[in-house]
């Protein structure tokens, strides 16, 4: 007898072009064991999807997820006065508490809006892994690693990191995977690159770094080394499929070429990038040319002051048919692909698609809405009309995060009190 099996939607399986009008799900220790129009089998739990999308849950391939702490603490400011003034500052008071109920109120966010995976990179990154654990959620989690700055040991950075490579991975069922997370090309010297992909390459994990996401960083990068930041890791013998990029706005030709030819996988973090005023990432030249591109919200603070993915895939379309002056430029269910698909290759999790053998990650989107009547493409919809609070139910693993709107796995009210008390104290530490 099968665990769950949802009825009576409409199968949006992300598989190539199969999908069903009305079919079946049906789950078992966690797994999908059957997608078909109907199904003999029977199971202890019905869910019945009248009305709604079945599809995979979103994959969210940059976050920073103790950031909703942040949420509209500081818009509207230029980046470096951004970080330098406000989040910089905050951020060095923040405590292990503050970044468990972050990320934990992170995790509420995710699951209410239909996002069953993400990528995360920050500090007190044992507490953040722990409150992913409490949630439900599936994460792929990475301590961010600095050693440019005064007080930064190399050796002391990279001890940290793989402390928390080593305790996490495989964790909580398996739901969270671990990677090495250098920051960037400009806050981390060669050697401590050179050594997290040694040590990436022995623990068999992969890497999650932000590469060219300003002008800023290409100018510095070029005046230090003759070269920009993703020449600069290609000559390091960085950059591979176990790398994940995240930004990389500011790429050329030849760049874009390294990282097909690497096969490495890119985040694209398009609101962030525009609130940031930080430029546009050349995503369609990068799937023309075959490099795996995903989305990502980044940290909720330089977000729309949420971890929406429906927003993300929304704006990516946006923003790029304007910049491109193309309406045909990345079409509905390309960016779906990007949400869904690419990003489950990136993190190398078996998510992102309906099909037999892999991990039930599935979430349905209520359709029975005035903004989502008529439906005339489902794939349209999703992405030009639908939002986060259209999603009803959200299944983790084969475990029922959400049904109905009804968050099961975790008190919400509990987790929103905490996070506003969380949020008054940090702010009243910081001093200006």
């Amino acid at each position: 007898m099968a665990d769950i099996i949802i009825r009576n939607g409409y199968i949006l399986t992300m598989d190539f072009a199969t999908e069903f009008r009305n079919g079946v799900v049906v789950i078992e220790n966690g797994v999908i064991t059957e997608v078909a129009e109907s199904t003999n089998q029977s199971a202890d739990r019905i869910i019945d999807a009248k009305g709604g999308v079945v599809m995979p849950g979103f994959v969210n391939t940059h976050t920073h997820a103790a950031m909703t702490l942040f949420r509209g603490y500081a818009d509207d400011l230029p980046l470096e006065e951004w970080l330098k003034d406000y989040i910089w500052p905050a951020e060095e008071h923040l405590n292990k508490n503050d970044v468990y109920t972050g990320t934990l109120l992170a995790c509420l966010e995710m699951v209410k809006s239909g996002t069953t995976s993400f990528a995360d990179m920050y500090i007190h990154m044992n507490d953040a892994a722990q409150a992913v654990k409490d949630s439900g959620l599936r994460a792929a989690l990475s301590y961010g690693l600095i050693d440019v700055g005064e007080n930064r040991s190399t050796d002391i950075e990279l001890s940290k990191g793989k402390r928390f490579v080593l305790d996490w991975n495989g964790e909580a069922e398996g739901r969270i995977i671990t990677m090495y997370g250098p920051h960037a090309p400009y806050s981390c010297t060669q050697r401590l690159i050179k050594g997290v992909k040694e040590e990436a390459r022995k623990d068999n994990v992969k890497v999650h770094i932000h590469v060219l996401e300003t002008e800023s960083e290409l100018n510095q990068m070029k005046e230090q080394y003759g070269m920009c930041s993703v020449n600069l890791l290609d000559r390091l013998g960085f950059l591979d499929s176990e790398v994940l990029a995240a930004h990389c706005v500011w790429l050329s030709d030849d760049d874009i070429e390294i990282l097909r030819g690497r096969g490495v996988h890119v985040s694209h973090n398009p609101v962030s990038n525009m609130k940031l005023a930080s430029g546009v990432a050349p995503v369609p030249k990068m799937l023309d040319r075959g490099v795996n591109v995903s989305l990502g919200t980044d940290g909720c603070a330089s977000n729309n002051n949420n971890l929406d993915m429906f927003e993300e895939m929304k704006t990516a379309a946006l923003l790029h048919k304007v910049e491109s002056l193309n309406p045909t430029v990345l079409p509905a269910m390309q960016v779906l692909e990007m949400a869904t698909v690419n990003g489950s290759k990136a993190l190398g999790i078996k998510s992102g698609i309906l099909r037999e053998g892999y991990n039930a990650d599935v979430i349905i989107v209520d359709m029975n809405k005035p903004h989502l009547t008529p439906v005339y493409d489902i794939h349209s919809h999703l992405v030009y009309s639908a939002s986060g609070s259209d999603v009803r139910t959200t299944i983790v693993d084969g475990r029922v995060l959400m049904k109905d709107y009804n968050v099961l796995c975790m008190d919400e009210q509990d987790v929103l009190d905490r996070a506003r008390e969380a949020a008054a104290n940090l702010v009243a530490r910081v001093k200006f």
